[in-house]
């Protein structure tokens, strides 16, 4: 289902999203798209878990630029355990599980599936 940077960002507040959109820059050797699991669920994020299983960190400093302008949407990728602009031109939402108000399905979800999985999967998730 497409959805805009909107629709993006509310989904974001209280789910782990998994989300296929298109690259602004081409990256040699890369697809076209990224396939990415994202959050900005800050009560999931803040946990101990959060800090201790995603390495979730705070942003320290505000970005040189505004996301909306172009366009994208910053959230925490689950698989870079890092932050991520993400083009919203054409973003397609795959899958949504919820972390609000009780996070329990998302770490089930977690335990079984992707802490599971190794480098190279996680690597060949993404460029799907």
């Amino acid at each position: 289902m497409q959805t805009s940077a909107g629709g993006l960002s509310q989904l974001l507040a209280n789910n782990v999203v998994e989300i296929k959109f298109l690259r602004r820059h081409d990256k040699p050797g890369w697809q076209l798209s990224r396939r990415m699991l994202c959050t900005n669920d800050w009560a999931l994020l803040n946990t101990l878990l959060g800090k201790r299983v995603l390495h979730f960190v705070p942003p320290r400093l505000s970005l040189p630029y505004n996301p909306t302008s172009y366009n994208l949407v910053i959230a925490f990728d689950i698989f870079m355990q890092n932050w991520r602009a993400i083009n919203c031109d054409r973003c397609d939402v795959v899958a949504i599980i919820p972390t609000s108000p009780d996070p329990a399905k998302w770490w089930d979800y977690f335990t079984d599936s992707i802490m599971k999985m190794s480098a190279a999967q996680k690597q060949a998730f993404m460029n799907m």
